[in-house]
């Protein structure tokens, strides 16, 4: 497997440094609002992963941790804590935001088909050990205490380490286009960044420190907790492309800092989704919510999605690049979901004959090459396509396929198209026993039309098939009876 590694800039033959284990860490939400179609690229980008590793024979112990303290509003020191505020507004306490929206969280990567991580850490129950990971880089002389917070010194690390070689930056640089903030006058330099903030008296979210009554800062969380989970040094660790710089760099400068040496071997960033090449996010106040996506209820959709057709839209594109979100775009990919979903349908009711007629074989190979480079989804996907129409040829009879070939098919798409890709191929697994049950009502509809036939009985076969017609329903003959789609 070859994965690219975001700190080198190449791609690299992926060596977990104690096989068969693998430690990955990924920035999770922070849990103040509902999930939106940024969080989802993330989720579905290395669920992929996951569950690549897991099919590769790895054992993943998979991190994702939860923000619920010190992500400030307007920079990663300054500003108002975003579940605090949320918690003011509505009268609530924090940890009951927090909750709320965790929970609807969840909900939400459940209906993407997102499998759940090992361990999901929160940064509001590791206080201690952020504390006694500040003391570490106190003692190492790479931050200082300045009116009861503690701040990281980024010049002097700079003169051990190299502050910037994650993104690409140089400090002089960052150090000249840096503005000075109003209420910053106890950093030495405007690149430092707070470990430990001295709450106001305001602040509802505090704790005892040696330092003062406060709070730790936002990137101290995921250098604690990734290592207290994975050890001093571990395989991956992934995120969004946004939060390489700052968030990612200066976990980078903390760990460095605290243990003399890095932390992760394998650095991996996915890109983002943009509304017209601007970032989606709560920041620019253009994001859509996933529930919104579900339901149809924002005016840049033109109608509801389904969760498989936002978690197959995301997979569409690799990772690494660039998607353009527009509800043009997500009705060409519930177009495509539905043209796979026809052809595993097809699949699963193929008859094998005595010998194959028709090329079938190599699918496994060029998928497994495609997933080897670098999560190659697009590629997996254009493979299956091209599968589907040899599926679809041999559906109508054009061709035959062997018993052992039809096996190797039903097994590649399950592997493929369903265990990595993650895709629920099947409509009634989506909805359960509603979905089943209008299944069950529309083939009864098409065995009365059928019945009619053979009786027939045209007015009621047309009614039957002009009615369904009407409702939106694809009615074909077969050879075997009919088949239907929406």
């Amino acid at each position: 497997m070859q994965i690219y590694n975001t700190l080198t800039r190449t791609k690299e033959e992926f060596k977990p440094i104690q096989p068969p284990h693998v430690g990955m860490y990924v920035c999770g939400p922070t849990v103040y609002g509902d999930a939106h179609l940024g969080h989802a690229r993330p989720a579905i980008t290395f669920d992929l992963l996951y569950r690549y590793l897991m099919h590769l024979g790895y054992k993943v112990r998979y991190v994702r941790n939860i923000t619920d303290v010190g992500h400030l509003e307007h920079d990663a020191d300054e500003g108002e804590d975003k579940i605090q505020k949320k918690a003011r507004l509505e009268q609530l306490e924090p940890m009951e935001v927090v909750q709320y929206y965790l929970n609807r969280y969840h909900h939400d990567m459940e209906q993407l088909n997102v499998l759940p991580p090992s361990i999901e850490p929160h940064a509001s129950g590791h206080i201690i050990e952020q504390i006694e990971f500040i003391k570490k880089i106190l003692d190492a002389g790479f931050a200082y205490i300045s009116e009861g917070s503690v701040y990281f010194d980024v010049r002097k690390y700079n003169e051990k380490y190299h502050y910037g070689k994650l993104s690409g930056r140089n400090i002089d640089e960052l150090y000249e286009t840096t503005r000075e903030l109003d209420g910053q006058s106890e950093k030495h330099c405007s690149l430092d960044f707070a470990l430990w903030k001295k709450a106001s008296p305001e602040h509802i979210m505090h704790w005892p420190s040696p330092w003062s009554e406060g709070f730790p800062g936002w990137h101290l969380e995921c250098s604690t907790m990734g290592t207290k989970y994975l050890g001093e040094t571990f395989d991956i660790h992934g995120g969004g492309m946004d939060l390489m710089f700052p968030h990612h760099e200066c976990e980078i400068a903390q760990s460095c800092a605290a243990l003399g040496h890095d932390t992760v071997h394998y650095w991996m960033h996915n890109n983002m989704i943009t509304i017209e090449g601007k970032k989606m996010g709560k920041s620019y106040n253009n994001f859509i919510t996933l529930e919104q996506f579900f339901t149809g209820t924002h005016p840049l959709l033109t109608k509801p999605f389904s969760p498989m057709t936002i978690r197959f839209f995301i997979l569409m594109a690799h990772y690494r690049s660039t998607v353009d979100f527009s509800s043009e775009a997500l009705e060409a990919a519930e177009k495509g979901l539905a043209r796979l979903k026809e052809a595993y349908s097809h699949l699963m009711k193929l008859k094998a004959g005595t010998a194959s007629t028709i090329q079938t074989q190599g699918l496994r190979d060029k998928c497994e090459e495609a997933m080897a480079d670098d999560l190659n989804s697009p590629i997996v996907l254009a493979h299956l396509f091209e599968s589907a129409k040899a599926i679809n040829t041999l559906f109508d009879g054009k061709a035959q396929i062997s018993e052992a070939d039809l096996k190797e098919l039903r097994e590649v798409w399950q592997l493929f198209a369903i265990d990595l890709l993650g895709l629920r191929l099947q409509e009634e697994g989506e909805q359960g026993g509603q979905e089943q049950a209008y299944h069950g009502a529309v083939d009864m509809l098409l065995e009365m039309r059928l019945n009619a036939k053979r009786q027939k009985d045209w007015a009621t076969s047309d009614m039957i098939r002009n009615r369904l017609t009407e409702l939106g329903f694809n009615i074909k003959d077969t050879k075997d009876g009919f088949e239907w789609s929406l």
